[in-house]
């Protein structure tokens, strides 16, 4: 074989494996923006279900009105969000008015009773499992696209096109809240 054959050959295996990285590249980022519509889909429901928990406990709990505006607010932010990021963000203080409110519900034992009350908080409940499955997936596939953009080889083809490292889906509560045990009682 001449140098020109063994070169050419070289030369293509190289090309190849480019290629491979960048498609790899465009379904690692694909597969995130797929997994952050899941949650998407997930905080579509959960924002139709905020309205009608808050004029359930309306009814009974009129002089909670602070927590109520802030758990509206908070949707309403939350709609309006349009980037991952600030989709994230509106997340994050949504889930805390939610739970504000279910603090503040702990007056009403009347409220906890009410049928349509149970059934709404059982859907929110529901909404909040797979939102939290979701998130998993959707920082699985940013870990998986983080690792792909950090690597030899693919960090140089990623580098060539632009593909950057993303961020996780991290906890709305801080670090000291989620190792404390919660507590029970009766």
């Amino acid at each position: 074989m001449t140098v020109g054959i063994v070169a050419g050959i070289v030369l293509i295996v190289l090309v190849v494996c480019f290629i491979g990285m960048y498609n790899a590249l465009v379904k690692l980022r694909n597969n995130r923006e797929n997994a952050f519509a899941n949650i998407d889909v997930q905080l579509k429901q959960r924002f139709d279900l905020v309205p009608q928990l808050v004029n359930t406990v309306k009814g009974y709990a009129t002089h909670e009105k602070e927590t109520l505006e802030k758990v509206t607010s908070a949707r309403a932010a939350a709609m309006n969000a349009t980037t991952v990021d600030e989709k994230v963000a509106a997340d994050k203080a949504l889930s805390g008015a939610l739970a504000g409110l279910r603090i503040s519900l702990e007056a009403y034992p009347e409220l906890k009773a009410n049928q349509n009350f149970l059934q709404l908080q059982n859907e929110l409940a529901d909404i909040e499992n797979k939102l939290s499955a979701a998130r998993r997936f959707f920082n699985s596939t940013t870990r998986e696209l983080n690792n792909a953009c950090e690597v030899f080889p693919s960090n140089i083809v990623a580098g060539m096109f632009g593909f950057k490292r993303a961020s996780m889906y991290e906890a709305t509560e801080g670090r000291d809240t989620l190792n404390k045990a919660p507590e029970v009682k009766f």
